[in-house]
């Protein structure tokens, strides 16, 4: 690898690193990581738009200044592409005397690759970052179909997840 890791390392468990398949690789995504096939993994999720180099490249190193707040993590085949990653995002709160709060977000694993716990080991990887960070709790929202896989990584169902998009116009109330 080449390229200019988003964080350090060592927030990286070991005990995920060793508990992978053999030859794959957990760490924090890097700004080469386009090449690797990043964004195809990403595409699992939702639709990705036509981002060019030079606009990952901007993300990437706006997320690198703000490494105190971002943490995106992949996990790389044998061959050295991208097939597993994640985020855990750190909120600074004012309840909790100023405690932080992890919310996981994008968990993909290419579809090739599903079966082989990548998407488990996602998951720990950002538990412990997000412990690591002084996080009080970490949360994350799903699908109905994804609660099953979410227990099994530690989650207990909690509350209601609301959304409201800003490309609708607003509904007039009666």
């Amino acid at each position: 690898m080449t390229g200019q890791l988003l964080f350090s390392a060592s927030l990286i468990s070991p005990e995920v690193q060793a508990a992978l398949p053999p030859g794959y690789k957990v760490r924090p995504l890097a700004s080469d990581d386009y090449e690797r096939g990043f964004l195809d993994t990403l595409a699992v999720l939702t639709e990705i738009g036509d981002i060019s180099k030079a606009q990952f490249l901007e993300r990437f190193n706006y997320l690198k200044q703000h490494n105190h707040e971002y943490f995106t993590i992949v996990i790389l085949s044998p061959d050295d592409r991208v097939v597993g990653a994640g985020t855990i995002f750190v909120e600074r709160k004012f309840i909790r005397n100023t405690g932080l709060v992890g919310h996981i977000e994008d968990i993909a694993v290419n579809k090739n690759q599903q079966g082989k716990k990548l998407g488990l080991r996602v998951i720990q990887t950002l538990k412990y970052i997000g412990a690591n960070r002084g996080c009080y709790k970490v949360i994350l929202d799903c699908s109905e179909k994804n609660v099953p896989f979410y227990e099994k990584c530690g989650f207990t169902r909690k509350e209601v997840e609301m959304a409201w998009y800003c490309n609708e116009p607003p509904k007039a109330k009666l």
